[in-house]
């Protein structure tokens, strides 16, 4: 309750009918802001710790990326039925906890002298589990918040949101880590979040959980693969964005390597460097909407693959000098403010296309079908660091994703697509509407 009541004296220089006047969605506003910071936090400690104190390989880099994403590979699909059967906030505020007392135990295994790769791969494999579950779940729940013609300017505030941390939380996390240690920041990451789930309780929507009484299991997943496959939008979006996210994750494996070993920094000048992402998140945050309004979500959704695309090129063409370093910070911001243009128009044109029931296994079927390339790019972005060259790494990344942009633009569906679609009809639901039990 104090942390929205701090915000107050600001929101009544709101305009009428903005958002952050809702004090249900400015609670899960200020609750998305903690745990971002928590999250930049755990963002630069958990691969220092790797890289630095471990002195991990790429290859080790890579597996490191890749145990954490393979629970989406495992968990998305059956995630998504169990979720369309459960109240969603429940599953979300547990899951900021799980990962705080995760980021917890790498400072505790540091006292104990018995900290490695192995247990960063147990904590990895852990926080990608949550991930994949209550991360779906606090998408649906942002739905019940917000009414879904103001999804995108929802999305753009908690991108806003997360622009807060990514300018101040690397910084201050480099300064952690040079004062205390990476393992010591693991433990205010574990703080931050615990606050996060805290903020969470106070926040309450009103959540009709129907499960058919002849529900199966099996069926309902296969059901959520059957929408994602029968709707056009949602079937180019999931091929496009797989693309992107194993380009992605194929640069976030080296990156940190780049700036420790290519350009010689320090812990806090990698900081200063990844506080870069707060400038791109801001600028994607007060930009993307307005764009995404003037020429439609489709096309600014291009325009952030040629964004990122660009970002990722310009360490590989740059001198590994100060010009270098100049060129990494500029790639860090350029990142996250194509990343913004990208998701602020995806997340929205996915939630906006799917009814109420099939949310779930909506959101669950995306992020599997989105992320099944992602283990791979971490992989070979890790080989291709470790016997090519590091920024051979995030050549390939950049290569994709300009690639990306132009083969999107000369899709229709994407080029064509001006605003938010309507829910698809979900094929069945009229008829079995009689038969659906709702749980209290």
């Amino acid at each position: 309750m104090a942390a929205v009541t701090f915000f107050a004296p600001l929101l009544k220089h709101l305009p009428e009918g903005d958002l952050w006047r809702e004090r249900t969605y400015a609670r899960l506003w200020v609750s998305i802001l903690t745990s971002s910071f928590g999250g930049q936090v755990m963002l630069l400690a958990l691969p220092l710790t790797a890289a630095v104190l471990l002195h991990a390989t790429p290859t080790q880099m890579g597996v490191l990326t890749a145990v954490e994403l393979a629970p989406f590979l495992l968990l998305s699909l059956p995630a998504g039925v169990w979720l369309d059967r459960m109240r969603k906030l429940p599953v979300y505020l547990a899951g900021e906890v799980l990962v705080g007392i995760a980021a917890a135990s790498v400072t505790l295994a540091w006292l104990l002298g018995v900290l490695g790769m192995t247990w960063l791969y147990v904590v990895a494999f852990v926080v990608g589990s949550v991930h994949a579950v209550a991360g779906s779940a606090a998408q649906i729940v942002l739905t019940q918040v917000v009414p879904r013609a103001r999804l995108v300017e929802a999305h753009a505030k908690n991108a806003l949101a997360t622009s807060g941390a990514e300018v101040a939380g690397p910084g201050f996390a480099g300064f952690l880590v040079k004062l205390f240690g990476a393992p010591w920041a693991m433990l205010v990451n574990a703080v931050l979040l615990l606050g996060s789930a805290w903020i969470l309780r106070g926040v309450h929507v009103c959540e009709e959980v129907r499960v058919a009484r002849d529900a199966r299991f099996w069926s309902d997943l296969l059901d959520g693969l059957r929408f994602v496959a029968r709707t056009p939008l949602l079937a180019t979006l999931a091929v496009l964005m797989a693309a992107w996210q194993m380009a992605h994750y194929a640069a976030l494996v080296v990156q940190i390597l780049v700036a420790t070993r290519t350009l010689g920094l320090s812990e806090q000048a990698v900081g200063l460097c990844y506080m870069g992402m707060g400038v791109g998140t801001i600028s994607g945050s007060l930009w993307g909407r307005r764009l995404s309004q003037r020429i439609g979500p489709g096309p600014c959704l291009v325009i952030g693959y040629l964004i990122t695309g660009v970002g990722w090129l310009l360490p590989v063409l740059a001198p590994p000098n100060a010009l270098g370093v100049a060129a990494f910070a500029l790639m860090m911001a350029m990142f996250t403010m194509g990343a913004v243009f990208i998701f602020i128009n995806f997340l929205a044109l996915r939630q906006a296309v799917t009814p109420e029931p099939m949310l779930g296994r909506m959101t669950s079927t995306m992020r599997w079908l989105t992320l099944l390339a992602a283990p791979g790019g971490s992989l070979l972005g890790g080989w291709i660091g470790e016997h090519v060259g590091l920024r051979a790494a995030l050549g390939m990344a950049a290569t994709i994703s300009l690639v990306l942009a132009v083969v999107a633009w000369q899709l229709p569906i994407v080029r064509a697509l001006k605003a938010l679609p309507r829910p698809q009809p979900m094929p069945g639901l009229d008829e079995v509407e009689s038969e659906w039990t709702t749980l209290g």
